[in-house]
């Protein structure tokens, strides 16, 4: 028998996901769910986010024909195949783009964690092929503290529990954009901390970082340090950081680590330069702003506004079942 061309051999490690997945992943992550989650797009794509992650994390993992999607490509094919979402296909271009920008306005917590000298501060990286590092942070989820959000995303990113280390007292907050970000100053944690992200693909590498070495290369350069780091998510807060640590001058440390003149990495990802682009899973069903709220009868440009016929949905996914 002649062997597989690499054409055919390409092809079967590019599948796209079956039906019969498909109809899973929309009624685990979609369907089966409150009804106040189906009242938006927003919220719609957030648990299609959801959604994608775990396609990524265990179907293409146990599965290493299924092809590896960006979020983009495995939204269309969710609208595409879930009943309930095949109405709105038309207009997935203007829904897609009002969720990525409405994202950027959801906010964001974290925590700048400092070492016992005060020298160094710990740093993530994204899990793109030349991501930028910036402090452990995430967006807040529906009706969560700003604390507990911290608390959340940095155990989610590290692996550590700042719970009994943070005052929520001491924070850096800033305005990027749209987007309000809080990171709490976490100080005293031992160089020797072992750290791993809890996620998959969504951390390539945490490491200490010399604060005096994260100086922006120039005024008109934010983006990038002294050192060449991509800065352009650390720089908003080194001035203020600084002040704080004026301030706050750490405690007398017994014995100093050679370490400590240098960047350490802490945990690495085998093979993270070559992983694909994955979105950071949100949990978040954060809902912009508070009071009545003008309601649409057929999406448009502003999505936001738009709520979902929850009936309608219902008796879609029932005929879906009595089909099958």
């Amino acid at each position: 028998m002649a062997a597989p061309s690499r054409s055919s051999s390409s092809t079967m490690r590019n599948l796209l996901p079956p039906q019969e997945l498909l109809d899973d992943l929309c009624s685990r992550f979609v369907l089966n769910v409150p009804k106040e989650d189906l009242e938006s797009f927003e919220r719609i794509l957030f648990l299609l986010e959801q959604a994608h992650w775990f396609y990524e994390d265990n179907s293409v993992e146990q599965n290493p024909s299924l092809k590896s999607l960006s979020f983009r490509e495995f939204t269309s094919l969710m609208f595409k195949s879930c009943a309930a979402l095949r109405p709105y296909i038309a207009h997935i271009d203007d829904i897609y783009k009002d969720f990525t920008s409405y994202k950027f306005r959801v906010p964001v917590t974290g925590a700048i964690i400092l070492d016992e000298s005060y020298d160094r501060c710990l740093l993530v990286k994204g899990w793109k092929s030349g991501a930028s590092w910036s402090f452990p942070r995430g967006k807040k989820s529906k009706d969560e503290e700003d604390h507990t959000c911290a608390v959340r995303e940095v155990l989610e990113e590290t692996g550590f529990d700042v719970s009994k280390l943070l005052n929520m007292d001491d924070y850096i907050e800033v305005v990027i954009g749209q987007q309000r970000v809080r990171l709490y100053i976490v100080t005293g944690v031992k160089e020797d901390t072992v750290f791993a992200p809890l996620t998959k693909k969504e951390i390539s590498e945490i490491s200490w970082h010399r604060i005096d070495e994260l100086q922006p290369a120039s005024d008109e350069v934010m983006s990038r340090g002294v050192n060449g780091l991509k800065l352009y998510m650390v720089a908003p807060f080194l001035l203020s950081l600084k002040s704080w640590i004026t301030a706050h001058p750490p405690p007398p440390v017994t014995q100093k680590s050679d370490a400590s003149s240098k960047v350490t990495s802490v945990w690495k990802a085998k093979g993270s330069s070559e992983g694909a682009a994955t979105v950071v899973p949100e949990n978040s069903l954060f809902q912009a702003g508070s009071g009545p709220q003008k309601v649409d009868n057929g999406p448009g440009k502003s999505f936001r506004n738009f709520r979902f016929d929850a009936a309608s949905i219902l008796q879609a996914m029932e005929a879906a079942f009595a089909a099958n």
